[in-house]
């Protein structure tokens, strides 16, 4: 008798796993805040209770959502600063899927969409434990690090064009 034929492994999807968008509606901006809040509150307890401020209320704010198989699981938000010049910053992924590519993804989609909107440079404080990972990605360290809430935090930069 003839052994039962190997199934067949199930379609791959085309879709890349991991995928950023701008947040769209309330539904998403109540996502992108809750990855910011798990991140920023609870686990890494760099604030209190919320890490939200007056930027985000600001209308020039850009918050953008990471996704992992269409689930909410990243988050970083950006903005104009200056002419040509753009800011971003609060970039979170959830613990557990830090070992994929949607930190990079998250990091090169902030910078594209700042680009797209006529920026020349975008600037960031990184927790310095991130230096490396954003020179990785091609930026560029402005100064040595300083404290921020009470962590040691690394201005960087990167050309938008």
């Amino acid at each position: 008798m003839a052994p039962p034929p190997v199934p067949s492994p199930p379609p791959v999807d085309p879709v890349a796993r991991e995928s950023c968008r701008l947040v769209a509606d309330a539904a998403d901006l109540d996502a992108h805040h809750a990855v910011r809040r798990t991140v920023f509150v609870e686990e890494q307890s760099v604030f209190a209770g919320t890490d939200r401020d007056d930027r985000d209320d600001d209308p020039l704010t850009l918050h953008v959502l990471g996704l992992v198989d269409g689930r909410p699981a990243g988050s970083v938000r950006l903005y104009p600063i200056g002419p040509g010049r753009w800011k971003g910053d609060r970039l979170a992924v959830l613990p557990g899927r830090r070992a994929g590519r949607l930190g990079i993804a998250l990091v090169r989609f902030a910078v594209a969409t700042a680009a797209a909107r006529g920026g020349d440079r975008m600037v960031a404080l990184v927790q310095q434990p991130n230096e490396v990972f954003f020179r990785r990605l091609g930026w560029e360290r402005l100064a040595e690090p300083q404290l921020y809430v009470g962590i040691p935090h690394v201005r960087m930069d990167i050309g938008l064009r």
